[in-house]
């Protein structure tokens, strides 16, 4: 997913996403136990939408502090 495509999103909606995202990221952990891995990749792409997501709710989280002082 595109940060760009991220930043159009509400708040509440990048929560959802990143539990997604993390649920999605523990499902490729057991599949890798199990031994039926479909797609390697999924785990990079699920950390990575993970690491976006949480830096665009930090920025957000830090633009309404400096508008708050």
């Amino acid at each position: 997913m595109k940060a760009s495509d991220l930043r159009e999103m509400t708040d509440d909606e990048l929560q959802q996403r990143l539990r997604e995202r993390r649920d999605d990221l523990l499902s490729f952990r057991t599949q890798i136990v199990t031994g039926t891995v479909d797609n390697v990749r999924a785990a990079r792409q699920a950390r990575r939408d993970i690491a976006r997501i949480k830096t665009l709710v930090r920025e957000r989280e830090s633009a309404a502090r400096k508008g708050v002082e």
